[in-house]
C-alpha cells in the first residue's frame, strides 16, 4: 500500500502545484468561473491516463518502452510551453494591478486553462498509470490496498496543491507575482528536465551515458524523500548532462524574464498604488 500511495504521491504533486498556482490567480483575479474548467482539464487527464495504463497493463496490447518514453516526453514538452505562457500572462497581469492598469490580452482563455491543466497532469500520466497498475497485478492478493494507497497518495498531492493555491491567494500584491513565477518555473523546470530524460530514453535525444553526477548508491532510489524531490522538482539521483543544462537555462530564462522589469515600468516591489482616478 505505501508504495502506490508514494506511486499516487509522486504521480500528482507537479501537477498539483502548477493547477494550484492557476488556481490562486483566477481566485485573486475574480474569475472563480474559470476554475471548473481547469479542473476538468486535470480531472480528464487523469481519468485518460488511469484508463490508457489499466487498457495496457492488462489487455492484449503494448506499448513498447521506447514508445511510452517518447509519449511521456512529448507531452512533458508540450505542458511546459503552455503552462509557461500561461504563467508570464498571469504574472504580467498581477504586476499590473497594483499600478491600477489593466492587462487584458494576458488574460488566458477558460479553454487554454483547461489544456494547461490537462497537460500538466498527463505529463507522465501514462508512466505512472502503468506503474500504478503493474504494481496492483504483481501484488495478486486481491485486495483494494494497492488501490487505496494510490488514491491517498493522490488526495495527498491534491492537498498539498490546495495549500500552496491558499498561501498564495493571501499573499500580498507585491510578493504573489514573485512567489508564483519562482513556484511555477521550478515546478516546470523538472517537468521539462523530466522531458528531457523521456526523450534521452527513447533515443530520441543523445546523451544518455554522459552523468552529471551519479548519488544512487548514497541513497535509495525508491525512498519516500527521493520520490518527492523528484516529484516536485524533478529531482534525479544521476541526470544526464543535458538534463542539468536544460533545467538551468530554462530556470534562469524564466526567472530573468518574469522577474527583470521591462522598459518603462518600475519594478513592483517599490511601485506605489494607485487609485483607478487618482492623480498621476
Amino acid at each position: 500500500m505505501f508504495d502506490t500511495f508514494l506511486i499516487g504521491l509522486r504521480g500528482g504533486l507537479a501537477a498539483a502545484v502548477l493547477v494550484g498556482v492557476l488556481a490562486a490567480h483566477l481566485v485573486r483575479s475574480g474569475r472563480r468561473g474559470a476554475l471548473r474548467a481547469m479542473g476538468g482539464g486535470a480531472g480528464a487527464a487523469v481519468a485518460l491516463s488511469l484508463g490508457f495504463g489499466c487498457a495496457l497493463t492488462f489487455g492484449s496490447q503494448e506499448l513498447t518502452f521506447k514508445a511510452r518514453e517518447a509519449y511521456g516526453g512529448w507531452l512533458s514538452l508540450a505542458a511546459v510551453v503552455l503552462v509557461t505562457w500561461v504563467a508570464a500572462g498571469m504574472v504580467r497581469e498581477a504586476q499590473a494591478e497594483p499600478l491600477g492598469e489593466s492587462a487584458p490580452a494576458a488574460r488566458p482563455h477558460a479553454g487554454v486553462l483547461a489544456a494547461a491543466a490537462f497537460l500538466a497532469a498527463g505529463s507522465g500520466g501514462v508512466e505512472t498509470a502503468l506503474f500504478f497498475w503493474g504494481t496492483v497485478r504483481a501484488s495478486g492478493d486481491g485486495t483494494h490496498a494497492p488501490l487505496a494507497g494510490a488514491v491517498l497518495g493522490l488526495l495527498m498531492a491534491v492537498a498539498l496543491g490546495w495549500l500552496c493555491a491558499r498561501g498564495l491567494v493571501r499573499a500580498g500584491h507585491a510578493s504573489f507575482p514573485r512567489w508564483a513565477g519562482a513556484t511555477t518555473a521550478v515546478v516546470t523546470a523538472g517537468v521539462l528536465a523530466n522531458g528531457v530524460r523521456h526523450l534521452q530514453e527513447a533515443e530520441l535525444l543523445g546523451g544518455l551515458q554522459s552523468k552529471a553526477y551519479d548519488i544512487a548508491a548514497t541513497f535509495p532510489p525508491d525512498s519516500w524523500y527521493v520520490m518527492l524531490l523528484d516529484a516536485a522538482f524533478g529531482f534525479r539521483l544521476s541526470p544526464t548532462v543535458t538534463q542539468i543544462v536544460v533545467w538551468a537555462l530554462y530556470l534562469m530564462a524564466v526567472l530573468a524574464l518574469l522577474f527583470v522589469p521591462s522598459r518603462g515600468r518600475p519594478r513592483l516591489a517599490g511601485a506605489r498604488r494607485r487609485a483607478p482616478f487618482g492623480p498621476r
